[in-house]
């Protein structure tokens, strides 16, 4: 884990009241340096047009998958928009854009931000997007402002993530080596990175050293309705979920539909019904933010006339807690050794995956809060149920996430929706978090 000593007593040093200014622009009230919201919106817009569907419009969503064409032809519209802003883009060995802003005092550790372009197949321009754009948009704002701050700030856009956070995974140092010899969406990895500029043979070079970042910061929309339905602009997100996922095999016995009476029955789809109904009860008995999900089911025979013999299905529980998906976990086994004696089946659960949870850092959730204060915007803590590349940064450097509104909670769809107005609220806490943590006491 990162050493977070200097980085928290860096903090503790900066004063609520008003930021101190840095470099060139000593003297100046930083706090009320505002994003160019217009220009955001237009860079978002322009960007869906990579993916979008023929004759489509922005609001059709995009299909701009990993190593595609779309994907290409995205990335070069963001590497073009980087030096625009003054910024020299690089792309590294797992495909990752990477680009860096001099700060004045070049010893520093760099303050990093970003997020991914990619998207899911057929899906919104909104995900991936205000992150990459806003982060974009916080180095042409301190460039059009004659900004300079202290510590370097580095633009990072992550490669796949959509695929499995791919090229945060290799930053992080932990990828898998087997993953560049799979498909993603019916595309070649090994192929598809080399493609993007990427080099498969040498992913380690990607790699990123611990410590060598000061913090981390990601803006993202919520993809869940909290914040839309509570009237809350920003969220303050206090960690990503621990995952964990379990096989479940259920063997009864195939027979004739029509000649089996229902008492002598060992029908293995009854139990998966009955086990997909405990899960649900499970996860709503105790109290919490904790979720439970059975989301794929294969029957076998799978024919209308036989009682089914074999029914193989998953289930996965979410929540920051470890502890809670370790009970989830044994509570979901006890129901289906009770299920199985009801039934006369035999089932089997097998722990397949378990991802540990991604804390951020509390001291940038206080900064992160301290922003939207200063903007006027109330905030909310939440957990983020759903993946992204700060969790794999998290184990590298301190780290803290914004969330933005995602209108009716939808994400991963063509109707994924923010209002302009949250994507600048969103830019606009994110680049007032950069100077407040720029302004803190130097760790070098």
């Amino acid at each position: 884990m990162p050493d977070r000593r200097a980085f928290l007593v860096g903090l503790a040093a900066v004063g609520s009241s008003q930021i101190r200014a840095a470099g060139a622009v000593t003297g100046a009230r930083l706090e009320s340096l505002r994003v160019n919201a217009g220009r955001l919106q237009r860079t978002l817009e322009d960007l869906s047009v990579f993916g979008r569907p023929a004759g489509g419009s922005f609001a059709d969503g995009v299909n701009r998958i990993a190593y595609s064409d779309a994907d290409l032809a995205g990335r070069k519209y963001v590497m073009d928009l980087m030096r625009t802003a003054g910024l020299d883009p690089r792309v590294d060995t797992a495909g990752n854009i990477h680009a860096t802003r001099a700060g004045s005092r070049p010893s520093l550790k760099p303050i990093v931000f970003g997020s991914h372009i990619d998207s899911v197949p057929h899906g919104g321009n909104f995900d991936g997007d205000v992150g990459s754009m806003g982060a974009i948009e916080v180095i042409q704002t301190l460039q059009d402002a004659g900004v300079r701050t202290r510590h370097p700030l580095e633009v990072c856009i992550w490669s796949n993530e959509e695929g499995g956070t791919v090229g945060s995974h290799s930053a992080a140092g932990d990828l898998d080596p087997a993953t560049v010899d799979r498909e993603f969406n019916g595309i070649a990895m090994r192929p598809g990175l080399v493609k993007i500029g990427g080099d498969p043979t040498r992913l380690a070079e990607a790699r990123r050293a611990a410590q060598s970042m000061y913090c981390y910061l990601e803006l993202h929309i919520e993809q869940g309705g909290t914040l839309a339905q509570r009237g809350i602009p920003i969220g303050v997100v206090d960690g990503i979920v621990s995952i964990d996922q379990y096989a479940v095999e259920i063997r009864g016995f195939a027979n004739h539909a029509g000649t089996t009476p229902m008492p002598e029955r060992h029908n293995a789809l009854l139990a998966a019904a009955k086990l997909i109904e405990a899960v649900q009860d499970e996860v709503l008995r105790i109290p919490g933010r904790q979720v439970g999900t059975v989301g794929q089911l294969t029957v076998f025979p799978n024919a209308p006339n036989v009682v089914p013999g074999l029914v193989k299905h998953t289930i996965e529980f979410r929540d920051l807690s470890e502890e809670t998906l370790v009970r989830l976990g044994e509570a979901a086994k006890k129901r289906a050794q009770e299920i199985a004696q009801q039934t006369g089946t035999q089932i089997t659960i097998t722990q397949t995956e378990h991802l540990r949870p991604a804390l951020a850092t509390p001291a940038i959730q206080k900064q992160i809060e301290a922003a939207a204060s200063g903007l006027g915007l109330k905030t909310i803590h939440l957990p983020s149920g759903a993946g992204h590349d700060a969790q794999n940064i998290a184990q590298i450097a301190p780290m803290g996430m914004i969330f933005i509104p995602s209108i009716g909670g939808v994400s991963h769809s063509p109707q994924e929706l923010s209002s302009w107005q949250a994507c600048a609220d969103g830019a606009n806490v994110l680049l007032q978090t950069i100077l407040r943590i720029d302004a803190t006491a130097t760790v070098a």
